[in-house]
């Protein structure tokens, strides 16, 4: 049974099933007026009290990547927040597998609509006025919804600003939100990313602490695209600076500013607040947090372009900064392009799009998989004696794993401690990233991935997978965790052996496979300490060998990411490297690569390239026994993995390496 906050939401009317129906006309597709990663957004009437109001109407895709959790954050967030600049919320529907929020109509569709697909001809003061609304409600969310507490946002974007029937701008897409204190500069640290491409705060990449100074550095590039018309990420800017913030700055920092305005305003905005305007897109866009203004300092620089006043008092020299400058190892500047686009056939290789919905990979999927097993949910209930609570093996991606048992051969349950263990994740809905799982799995077959069983699907609305069981369970409870007797060097390099031949083999593949999510709790070990890589829920079925993937938003983990694939939304097989390349870290030093506001990375890229300074970031627990040639050579090993994408070796070349230098211990 699914869990509901404990928050009251008295306030809101909870609409019948059966209302929605009438109000959408059965969910009719002409009323349909818009689309995100939610789902589709309906246009319809409901009642409130007596009389009937126009609203739109969003119901949960369930093949969307959100679910219970967005729907239940964006009530909550609602229910405490009232302001003219923010979307309100009428009320939802929780029925069944259905879960539906009721707003108010905002009939003039989103900024991106209008910049982008409309072209609809904005004059300067419009989007002046757009800005400072926006601007507005941004502010009252991080300091005025009371006095202990505040929202940050944390995805906003010109998609998620709705525009009334006077323009006047609404935020809106409350499902990422977070609380956070008011009297504190951050949040927690949280590894697991969320947010769009082309907006996402660098600092909150390399830190993983999450602050309202992120939300600052989105609007920041929302200004941007008011001002110059192109999207955060823009295929008609240069082949190697798709990022509107990289493509901006060299014409900023020259003055240049001329270049990069939308030729529509260029009459209808002076030289001076042009420049004052940039000025403060500049500071919203800064590296380092603590110099970005607050978003109360942005309503007032804003309005003091309106009305022609003085703006942000200068800070000495500002950097327009580039996407990861705090990055020890940079990217190239290569930006991604728009979801919807193709791009040609060049000698960088080819580019196929796909929405970051993992259900896009759905066409792939087809049951039943001759490779494995389906399941009934009554075996798997006698397999794990009805899920007995002493049987939970922990958690694993979006699901409760439990040990059960099956026969060897037939995979018939089995009584307990006879057959063959087996790992079941019990999932509580059907989730697009089970059915990820589902059809990756299902056409690999090697020892260094982990085995798919079978698949149940029989008792819905739960899910249920089986995977072979593995004893010493991940890589990172041997790392991290506080467990008797570290693992010596010779055991830490055979696993990391089985991991690069894991991912050599599913690079080879004609439908290169791209894990996405690389990390040693994902790292799996049989009895044996033997690797296998597992939690394949981010995975990519990708094209052909040699193309890319163009995706709109981000999945994976904060610190093993790809900076070039958080930069560009172009994945490849180089990511995986590049997140092999942490790990590797990770296993040489024994530490997590983010921890607190320390970033292994940039802690340790100076010293992995002196094997004199080598020892400072070794393992303290590996007690110096380990070979100080082979420990250099894997420390620069990780430092090739780091590198820029096209400098970054192949994965067959790393397990070469790997390889020679485990025979030549």
């Amino acid at each position: 049974m699914e869990s509901q906050p404990s928050t009251s939401y008295s306030t809101y009317r909870q609409f019948e099933f059966p209302e929605i129906l009438l109000a959408t006309d059965n969910f009719d597709q002409s009323l349909v007026i818009g689309q995100g990663g939610f789902g589709k957004v309906y246009k319809g009437k409901v009642l409130i009290g007596s009389s009937p109001v126009a609203a739109a109407i969003k119901r949960l895709d369930s093949m969307s990547t959100q679910g219970a959790e967005e729907f239940w954050a964006e009530v909550e967030m609602l229910s405490k927040l009232r302001h003219c600049h923010l979307v309100s919320l009428f009320g939802y529907c929780n029925y069944e597998k259905e879960k539906i929020l009721v707003y108010e109509y905002i009939p003039n569709r989103t900024l991106e609509d209008h910049l982008h697909k409309l072209c609809t001809p904005l004059s300067w003061h419009q989007r002046l006025k757009i800005c400072i609304g926006a601007a507005r409600g941004l502010d009252y969310l991080h300091t005025g919804t009371g006095i202990e507490i505040g929202v940050i946002h944390r995805d906003i974007k010109t998609s998620n600003i709705l525009l009334d029937d006077s323009w006047a701008a609404k935020i809106s897409d409350f499902g990422l939100s977070r609380i956070s204190p008011t009297n504190q500069p951050s949040t927690y640290v949280n590894t697991l990313v969320k947010g769009t491409f082309g907006y996402f705060d660098p600092n909150y990449f390399t830190t993983g602490r999450l602050t309202r100074k992120s939300d600052v550095y989105a609007f920041g590039v929302v200004m941007l695209e008011v001002l110059c018309r192109k999207r955060a990420v823009d295929r008609s800017l240069d082949d190697e600076q798709w990022g509107l913030v990289t493509w901006a700055q060299d014409y900023i920092k020259e003055g240049n500013l001329k270049h990069i305005i939308d030729s529509d305003i260029r009459g209808q905005i002076s030289t001076k607040h042009l420049k004052e305007f940039a000025r403060i897109a500049d500071r919203c866009l800064l590296g380092n947090p603590k110099q970005r203004p607050t978003m109360f300092e942005v309503v007032v620089s804003l309005d003091s372009v309106m009305n022609g006043r003085s703006s942000l008092p200068a800070t000495g020299k500002t950097v327009f900064g580039r996407v990861l400058d705090l990055f020890p190892l940079p990217s190239n500047g290569e930006n991604s392009a728009d979801a919807d686009s193709k791009l040609s056939n060049s000698s960088k290789g080819n580019t196929t799009n796909a929405s970051d919905t993992i259900g896009a990979d759905n066409k792939h999927f087809t049951i039943p998989i001759p490779s494995i097993k389906v399941f009934k949910f009554d075996d798997l209930k006698f397999a794990t004696r009805n899920f007995r609570q002493d049987l939970l093996l922990g958690r694993e991606g979006f699901g409760q794993v439990f040990l059960g048992w099956v026969d060897k051969n037939t995979f018939t349950p089995s009584t307990e401690g006879s057959g063959i263990a087996v790992a079941v994740t019990r999932y509580s809905e059907v989730r697009p990233e089970w059915k990820t799982v589902v059809t990756v799995l299902g056409r690999l077959a090697h020892p260094n991935v982990i085995r798919l069983l079978g698949y149940s699907n029989d008792k819905k609305p739960q899910s249920f997978l089986v995977y072979e069981h593995m004893q010493n369970q991940n890589f990172g409870h041997f790392l991290f965790g506080d467990v008797a007797g570290p693992l010596s060097w010779g055991t830490r390099l055979m696993i990391m052996i089985g991991v690069a031949r894991g991912l050599a083999y599913m690079h080879s593949l004609k439908d290169q496979v791209i894990h996405r999510d690389l990390k040693p709790s994902n790292i799996l070990l049989d009895e044996d300490f033997n690797a296998k890589l597992g939690a394949f829920e981010w995975a990519r079925i990708g094209p052909e060998t040699g193309e890319t993937y163009i995706i709109t938003s981000l999945a994976g983990t904060l610190g093993c990411l790809d900076p070039e694939y958080v930069k560009t939304g172009r994945l490849r097989v180089s990511s995986d490297i590049y997140s092999f390349g942490v790990v590797l870290l990770e296993t040489l030093s024994g530490r997590p690569v983010l921890e607190h506001k320390f970033n292994l990375v940039e802690w340790a890229s100076p010293f992995i390239a002196s094997r004199n300074k080598l020892k400072k970031i070794m393992d303290p627990r590996l007690e110096k026994k380990y070979p100080i040639k082979g420990a250099f050579e894997c420390a620069t090993l990780a430092l090739r993995c780091l590198a820029k994408g096209r400098d970054r070796p192949s994965s067959e070349e790393v397990l070469r390496s790997l390889e020679q230098i485990y025979f030549n211990k």
